[in-house]
């Protein structure tokens, strides 16, 4: 299953997205379940998010995956929302 994984950063925690982003590609890699991911970008060019697709059984295993995240344990989001998804192309 499918699972998009869309978080929005707490304003002005860029320094903990940075402080935190080598744990993070780490946990992806070690994980096994991500088919794509890569940082949500504001009008500078500034990361300011994230949204990583998951390949999981189902949406407890993504919350369980998310909950897990080092960006989700360091605080650095706002919001996070899980979104069954369909590739299509």
């Amino acid at each position: 299953m499918l699972i998009a994984l869309i978080a929005r950063d707490k304003t002005g925690a860029l320094q903990t997205r940075v402080d935190t982003r080598a744990a993070h590609l780490d946990y992806i890699k070690d994980t096994g379940v991500v088919s794509q991911a890569g940082p949500l970008l504001d009008d500078d060019g500034n990361m300011t998010g994230s949204l990583i697709i998951l390949d999981v059984e189902d949406i407890a295993a993504a919350q369980n995956w998310a909950d897990h995240d080092p960006y989700a344990k360091a605080g650095l989001f706002e919001k996070v929302e899980l979104i069954a998804w369909k590739k299509v192309i």
